[in-house]
């Protein structure tokens, strides 16, 4: 399951602009429309893996944020080089 989490995160990012941020909401609701939000801690813990492996990053309020203790709203964004 955590395989194709991570390709519908990945593919959802991959169909915004560089920068830009999606929900976790999106994901989950893009594996499971009816029950999502039981998607959203296994949606967490797989961009949490993506963000130490430096693949994507946690966005608050736009600036990036450590996942780490991260709880309410968050965005997710693919990591920005430099």
């Amino acid at each position: 399951m955590s395989s194709q989490i991570e390709e519908t995160l990945l593919d959802l990012l991959s169909q915004v602009r560089e920068g830009e941020s999606i929900s976790p909401n999106q994901v989950a609701k893009a594996l499971d429309a009816e029950n999502w939000q039981r998607e959203l801690p296994k949606v967490k813990a797989v961009a949490v893996g993506l963000a130490r492996q430096g693949r994507l990053e946690f966005v608050r309020k736009g600036k990036p944020v450590s996942p780490d203790g991260l709880k309410g709203i968050y965005r997710l964004r693919l990591a920005v080089d430099g």
